[in-house]
């Protein structure tokens, strides 16, 4: 092998191996893209109720061993600091996967349902339009759960809809939030999760199996309160936004978050 060729072999080897050293680089080879690249928070923007746009309170959100946490450990008292961190653009048509566990960090003074409850948020307002004392994001919920240890399921993959509403079923869902078939996970057990968005079909996916399908999202109904009027447009549909990971009391991990988009 002449010195040309050597060389070109060697540089093709050293680009293999750095991918593979890589996986959190921005692009991967079949069609995904990490919104997280597994070292900071680049790209990400914090909104934490009661607190401006990008005030990160007590450190809420951080990166620890190349997982996004969400951690109280600064915190005396949670004090409704509901917490979203959004990616910095918007997307629609697409196919999210992340992987996500609890931890064992809770507020008390968090209200009861937080216990072991998080979520992912999408079709999310833009997060310049969340007013300071807005507590919840108009937007539609990819709700995780995780036992509680109290003997009773609680399946994860469920939709909540703060400031939305879904069909479900054929029909316009009164409930705020809609039960997935997903089984009950231990808390400390890593899951993963997927969201298919594709025009005005919905669906949730765990640990590769389809738990949850419902259309025609759109601005309406109750929950979120301290929103800007002008935002909340109750009927207009909704097949575009930002994708946000929740703080809501609870202590979460997220990792693996990649998108891909989808005609």
């Amino acid at each position: 092998m002449n010195k040309i060729k050597l060389f070109g072999y060697l540089t093709c080897m050293l680009v293999l191996v750095s991918c593979k050293l890589n996986p959190s680089k921005s692009n991967t080879d079949d069609g995904w893209e990490y919104l997280f690249n597994g070292k900071n928070l680049d790209n990400w923007i914090v909104k934490i109720h009661k607190h401006e746009l990008g005030d990160n309170y007590a450190n809420t959100f951080q990166v620890n061993e190349g997982n996004i946490q969400v951690s109280y450990k600064e915190y005396e008292k949670f004090e409704e600091r509901y917490g979203h961190l959004f990616y910095k653009e918007p997307f629609s048509n697409y196919h999210l996967k992340f992987e996500y566990r609890f931890t064992e960090e809770w507020l008390d003074d968090a209200p009861g349902y937080t216990y072991r409850n998080s979520g992912v948020m999408f079709h999310s307002q833009d997060p310049k339009t969340i007013l300071k004392n807005q507590d919840w994001p108009i937007s539609v919920e990819y709700q995780m759960l995780a036992d509680a240890g109290d003997g009773n399921p609680r399946p994860t993959g469920n939709m909540c809809s703060p400031g939305t509403e879904v069909f479900f079923e054929g029909k316009m869902d009164p409930n705020h939030c809609i039960s997935s078939s997903s089984k009950t996970y231990p808390w400390n057990e890593w899951v993963q999760a997927e969201l298919i968005v594709q025009d005005s079909l919905v669906i949730h996916k765990v640990n590769g199996e389809t738990v949850l399908k419902y259309t025609k999202t759109q601005i309406g109904g109750g929950t979120t309160n301290g929103y800007d009027p002008e935002i909340k447009q109750d009927g207009k549909m909704l097949n575009e936004g930002y994708i946000g990971l929740q703080a809501e009391g609870q202590g979460v991990l997220f990792r693996e978050v990649k998108i891909k988009p989808l005609k």
